[in-house]
């Protein structure tokens, strides 16, 4: 008996894995409720360490920032205080930028109170929500827009403190949309410094499945999707992007602001790592790995890594260029 013809197989598995994987495009601390601790508490940064007060707020751990995912997502300890004015020590304020998927309440819960103990004015917001977000995702909608709630939130921070230049601090998306507002919206001439912890900047290849998915014919497919599902952020962070191809057009950077990248070789969602990078005048790019071989944070765990909040205390006081950080109290790999 001859048998029947087999039916063609229909090659869907590259489609799903795409959109699956792309669903995670630069989760920032989205990971949070599903990460394993850190191997230890980070204790506050000790570059450029201001003495001891009795008021000295606690650095959150893992468990705060689920925590404050779920429960606090506008607020976190150390930030937003608009009665604080900058000292002559630190007479820059902070702003806080979280990553995709992630809040201000989540994501700052280790560099909020370390900057504030070190006698900073330490500020962050949340941005691109949506009706998917239930008031705790961010990041998901248009990176154009959220670079202008971005400089609304600077034009408070600078009225309410009186200083005349912020600094910027962000992790993922929250590292790459600041660049957005200083070369389009002219938040060049408001802002001294932007230190991006695994940013986005030039885009992700999700380890080669953006690449794979215009091979499959089936990129446009998941944009479309995202597109529908107002998670237009997440299609503009994919590496070619036409986000990524206006916004890096004219060159990195723009004079006047100083710009500081920290990123970990152990990053599976910016991939390669390297595209977080920025090049030209006034760019410090670290790999952790070069200053602690054995750090093993990865994209989400930076935001609890101690040499990673070491760098930054060291980008926005002394900045010297020398810096090592003491290799311990490392972030989760995730």
């Amino acid at each position: 008996m001859t048998p029947a013809p087999r039916r063609p197989v229909r090659h869907r598995r590259p489609r799903r894995r795409l959109a699956a994987a792309a669903a995670a495009l630069c989760l920032g601390a989205a990971g949070l409720a599903l990460t394993a601790p850190a191997e230890a508490t980070p204790a506050p940064a000790t570059a450029a360490k201001a003495p001891a007060r009795a008021a000295d707020l606690p650095v959150g751990d893992l468990g705060t920032a689920v925590h404050n995912f779920l429960t606090s997502p506008d607020a976190v300890a150390g930030a937003n205080d608009w009665n604080c004015k900058p000292s002559a020590e630190h007479p820059y304020p902070v702003i806080l930028s979280h990553g995709t998927f992630a809040n201000a309440g989540a994501n700052w819960v280790a560099l909020a109170p370390t900057l504030a103990n070190q006698g900073y004015c330490v500020y962050a917001f949340n941005y691109g929500m949506n009706h998917l977000s239930a008031g705790r995702v961010g990041g998901l909608t248009d990176i154009g827009d959220s670079a202008k709630q971005l400089g609304a939130f600077v034009d408070k921070v600078l009225a309410a403190t009186g200083a005349q230049k912020a600094d910027i601090v962000g992790h993922s998306q929250g590292g790459m949309m600041p660049n957005h507002y200083l070369k389009r919206l002219g938040g060049a001439a408001k802002i001294r410094t932007l230190v991006g912890i695994a940013p986005s900047n030039h885009g992700t290849t999700l380890d080669g499945l953006v690449g794979l998915g215009k091979q499959m014919n089936a990129l446009g497919f998941v944009n479309n999707l995202f597109d529908l599902a107002g998670l237009t952020g997440l299609k503009q962070q994919e590496v070619d992007s036409d986000f990524q191809k206006d916004l890096w057009k004219d060159g990195d950077t723009v004079p006047g602001v100083r710009y500081v990248v920290i990123g970990t070789t152990q990053d599976k969602v910016v991939t390669p790592y390297t595209n977080g990078f920025l090049h030209g005048d006034g760019v410090t790019n670290i790999t952790l790995q070069d200053q602690c071989p054995d750090d093993n944070a990865g994209h989400v765990g930076l935001f609890l890594d101690s040499p990673t909040l070491q760098n930054v205390v060291n980008a926005l006081g002394p900045n010297d260029p020398h810096f090592t950080p003491e290799c311990r109290d490392y972030g989760p790999a995730l």
